[in-house]
This record gives C-alpha cells, structure tokens and sequence, in this order.
C-alpha cells in the first residue's frame, strides 16, 4: 500500500505542486482563486437549455496529459445551486490518450426556466489528478470486512445526534 508520506512537505508544497499540460483552446482553462483544484472550462457556443433539455457542449479545449494523469470534467457548483446546471456523465473523465475536444454533457434540471449560455460562458470545471492504475487479480472469494455487503442506505439516513440519541463514548470517537 502506498501512503503519502508528508515528513518533508508542508501544506503549501502539496497545494502548489503542478503538472505541465500541452494545451489547444482559444481560452486556456483557468483557477478562480489560488489552492482552487478546478479549472474553469467555457463554452465555445450560445445556445439555450430548455427545461429538463441534455446538450453536448464545446469548449475548445484540446489537451495532452502525461501518463499516469487524468483529467475529471465536474459541475460547477453555483451553476447547479442556482440554476439546476448540471453534468450527466459527472465527472467526465479524460484519459491521458485522449486528443479530441473536451466537451460538457450539460443537463438542466429546472422544470420551468430554460438557461442561457453565451460563447465564454464558464459552464464545468477541470480537474486534474495523478491516477494510479490497478491490478486486477481474480479470486474465488474475497476477504471480509466490517461493512461485508451493505450499500445504499444500508448504514442509515439519520445520524444517532439527529435522532436524539445518546451521547456515548462510541459516538464521541477515541477521545471522549
């Protein structure tokens, strides 16, 4: 198991550290704010989103990510609290092969109010991240664990605090 091994490296060299990218865009991604993970990708094109209404969206934005990195297309979180703007495929993944044009499944969740977008218009952003790539090993059965199974709802909804349950030392954690 690899573990990330922060003896020599301070918050601000992990935050900073950066990957050179090869990029085609008439409008080069950029971060809002410094230590922002996402990228602001924009539309290359003025159109409307009608309610409920699924569209593919250019951005003009080619790139070539190096080996063992990959870019995720997400949501930009204002556009999807205010407006219901959202992505279908999200993330969108590109993989470090990938050369064509990064485009944005964007979907309008609003029942009643179309959206419009204009040509810049910040509609996704793009995250890029180091992956690492697994070996799959077939087995007959695999190991236990605490959880076993159990997904979808299987641990709860309600927090015991919500419910108004006590407060026990296992609800307190080890320093109670």
């Amino acid at each position: 198991m690899l573990l990330f091994d922060q003896t020599n490296c301070t918050t601000l060299d992990f935050v900073t550290q950066s990957v050179e990218l090869l990029i085609q865009a008439a409008d080069v991604p950029e971060y809002s704010h410094p230590g922002d993970a996402g990228a602001d990708l924009t539309s290359t094109e003025a159109l409307t989103l009608a309610p409920g209404e699924r569209r593919l969206v250019g951005t003009g934005v080619s790139i070539a990510l190096p080996d063992g990195f990959a870019a995720f297309v997400v949501p930009r979180s204002g556009l999807a609290a205010k407006h219901g703007i959202t992505i279908v495929n999200s993330p969108g993944t590109v993989d470090a092969g990938y050369r064509g044009e990064i485009k944005v499944a964007l979907l309008n969740t609003d029942s009643t109010v179309p959206y419009d977008i204009g040509v810049g218009d910040r509609i996704a952003q793009l995250i890029v991240m180091p992956v690492t790539r697994a070996v799959f090993i077939p087995v007959d059965t695999l190991p236990g664990s605490d959880r076993g199974a159990g997904g979808f709802g299987s641990t709860g909804y309600s927090s015991p605090l919500a419910a108004g349950g006590p407060v026990t030392p296992e609800l307190q954690g080890e320093n109670a």
